[in-house]
């Protein structure tokens, strides 16, 4: 490939595969968790104990963590997958309702549909910030709509009132998928204020980590009742609730198909001290990506998400539009590039419903109203969509490394 030639952008020497040294001596990683000697201890505190079952710990996070939220209510549970398929449950998701879900998410989130034998329908997404969009869910809605899921793609708020509106204006619930989304704001409000239920995650790579986990939060009584059921293998043990009450002291009773998803104490512990680093990490990630926005802004071959008036993103990562009209390669070529300078990079996400389990089931679950891609303008970004390492525990050194980077491959790669 010739080396590219664009007014006001200054060279950056040769890429690694096309012959240069590469930007890192040592590679990289797309994530790392942020952790420090505060995290060793409350781990290690649990481990001395003994006590691995949920316990005080987990309590406290689902309390501390209802207070930051604003919400009544949060239910600690093993994954954020977890979290999912009992903010569904809980919400009243059940068998053949029609659930409105982005084809931008995390397969979980389809996933913890087809758990519940309800039908995943996708639609699809405004093209500046890629969260679904709200006039083509109205599109959508038939007599079997149930739900509408709003995914806050890569920590950026949908258009959550509009969402909000369909669903009072159509009897619908509305759920949140805020598993990327911990800490981002809507007109003042933290994402999973506004949805009957709303689901969070605690993986390795989230906002805050415990390990794995996740929490669902609700304002009503009665979804939290069924999430505590539902979450804890649909045991009942309060002797006021019994049908077979005259058992013994050591009577407990399944009164619902639950599952066992309850977190362990070594999650609790961890995702408590982190939490309590919450607005440092946010503002560090704020920070990086406010640098990307600066250092990328001179380049005519890429497009961040834009930032809606109103709302603050939780920037989980960082993801760039390619323009590959302007470019001499693919977004493989691209991504391949970028690993040979040693920085690790993603793709987030092929479209949910494009996964081979929707064709095996024998339902694609498109979109009843149109012909072709239920999805189109979901399936044509995907195809442009990088996304960049963007964490806590990146020193400034390793974001000049990123930015080094991706100037040196697309400039090299220009047309």
């Amino acid at each position: 490939m010739r080396q590219g030639k664009t007014e006001g952008v200054t060279e950056p020497g040769l890429p690694a595969i096309a012959g240069g040294e590469p930007v890192r001596e040592t590679q990289l990683p797309f994530s790392r968790p942020h952790l420090d000697e505060c995290d060793v201890e409350a781990v290690v505190a649990v481990l001395r104990e003994g006590r691995l079952a949920a316990g005080p710990r987990v309590r406290e996070f689902e309390e501390r963590f209802a207070q930051l939220l604003g919400v009544r209510y949060a239910v600690a549970v093993s994954s954020g997958t977890a979290a999912l398929h009992a903010a569904y449950y809980a919400a009243g998701i059940s068998r053949e309702d029609e659930v409105i879900l982005s084809p931008f998410a995390s397969p979980a989130t389809g996933s913890a549909v087809l758990y519940l034998g309800a039908r995943p329908v996708f639609v699809d997404v405004d093209a500046e910030t890629l969260t679904i969009d709200p006039a083509l869910v109205e599109m959508n809605i038939t007599e079997k709509t149930r739900a509408v899921v709003a995914t806050h793609f890569a920590g950026f708020p949908c258009a959550i009132e509009a969402l909000q509106e369909l669903a009072c204006k159509h009897n619908l619930l509305l759920i949140e998928d805020a598993t990327e989304a911990l800490g981002a704001v809507y007109r003042g409000r933290q994402a999973g204020n506004f949805g009957v239920t709303a689901a969070f995650s605690f993986h390795q790579d989230g906002i805050v980590t415990a390990g794995s986990g996740g929490m669902v939060v609700t304002n009503d009584e009665d979804a939290y009742r069924w999430l505590r059921l539902f979450t804890d293998q649909g045991v009942v043990r309060d002797v006021r609730d019994l049908v077979l009450a005259g058992e013994g002291p050591w009577h407990y009773e399944v009164q619902e198909l639950g599952y066992d998803y309850r977190p362990t104490e070594l999650q609790g512990a961890l995702g408590l001290a982190q939490l309590g680093k919450l607005a440092t990490f946010l503002a560090r990630r704020q920070e990086i990506a406010a640098r990307y926005h600066e250092a990328f802004a001179d380049l005519p071959y890429v497009e961040p998400l834009k930032v809606r008036p109103g709302t603050v993103p939780a920037w989980p990562f960082y993801v760039l539009k390619l323009d590959l009209e302007r470019l001499h390669a693919d977004r493989r070529q691209i991504f391949l590039a970028l690993l040979s300078e040693r920085i690790r990079v993603g793709v987030h996400y092929l479209p949910v419903y494009l996964h081979p389990l929707y064709g095996w089931i024998g339902d694609p679950t498109v979109c009843t109203l149109h012909e072709g891609p239920p999805c189109p303008k979901a399936e044509a970004i995907y195809k442009r969509l990088l996304t960049l390492p963007l964490y806590p525990a990146m020193t400034d050194a390793d974001v000049e490394d990123v930015i080094r980077a991706v100037r040196r491959v697309l400039i090299y790669f220009a047309k």
